[in-house]
């Protein structure tokens, strides 16, 4: 297990699977503040994120944002902005995606758009609304190059974004509009990492492999959200100039874009 100090993160749909469970390890892991993101704080799915902000008072904070809507996520930025004082914003993992069931020929104009909103623009706009955050943790950080401890923005994609990969992939559920856009997650990446580089603000793609949860593939899947976190962030943690803008997944392997 990785460890980050004096670390503040945000985490995107944190209320459930991956999310939920890399809030948890990073409590673990000694963050000392986690801005833990999701579309309903209130609702029946965030419940046991209610309760581990409970029970972690001084490190949790529970913040309102939907990524497909960039007036929720600029109303978030002012409020994670106002709790994160002069250090700014370590660690920003853009987790939250939907994955609609459709092939290429039932696919409608609606799955794609609600693909793209949430699992590519609103990580851009994310990245836009929290880049002030990371520019200041970069800056007062006294320790050189890049890491997760300094400013880092890890985006969470999938082989199935592999134009390499895909064509040899035998699809457990149709995932044609995931992929597609999970493909233009990657491209963000790439334009990141190159953007923000002079900043020292690293970027990069993570594949946490096929994971048993309620959006992915069930009990059909390879490998827990515990198991998966653990070699995430091991490799987060790991993670220097060398990496930025690469595409890794959970053990970290180097994936083909």
């Amino acid at each position: 297990m990785a460890v980050f100090k004096a670390c503040s993160a945000l985490v995107t749909g944190a209320n459930r699977g991956l999310g939920l469970e890399m809030v948890k390890q990073l409590l673990e892991a000694q963050c000392s503040k986690v801005f833990a993101a999701c579309r309903d704080p209130d609702g029946p799915n965030s419940e046991a994120l209610r309760e581990l902000a409970k029970k972690h008072p001084d490190v949790v904070t529970i913040v309102k944002l939907d990524v497909a809507d960039p007036c929720s996520i600029k109303e978030s930025a002012k409020k994670v902005g106002s709790l994160l004082g002069r250090n700014g914003l370590n660690l920003l993992v853009n987790n939250a995606a939907v994955l609609p069931q459709k092939t290429m020929l039932t696919a409608t104009v609606e799955d794609m758009q609600n693909a793209f909103n949430t699992n590519v623009i609103g990580p851009l706009f994310v990245i836009r609304e929290y880049l002030s955050y990371l520019k200041t943790a970069a800056k007062a950080s006294s320790k050189p190059g890049m890491s997760c401890d300094k400013a880092a923005v890890i985006n969470i994609s999938t082989d199935s974004g592999s134009m390499t990969i895909m064509p040899e992939i035998i699809d457990p559920f149709p995932f044609f509009p995931y992929s597609i856009s999970k493909a233009g997650l990657n491209m963000l990446t790439v334009y990141t990492a190159r953007d923000f580089k002079a900043d020292e603000i690293l970027c990069m793609s993570l594949h946490p492999g096929w994971v048993k949860t309620d959006m992915g593939g069930g009990d059909m899947a390879l490998i827990d959200t515990r198991e998966s976190v653990e070699g995430m962030l091991s490799v987060i943690g790991s993670l220097t100039e060398k990496q930025n803008g690469g595409f890794f997944d959970y053990t970290g392997k180097t994936m083909p874009w």
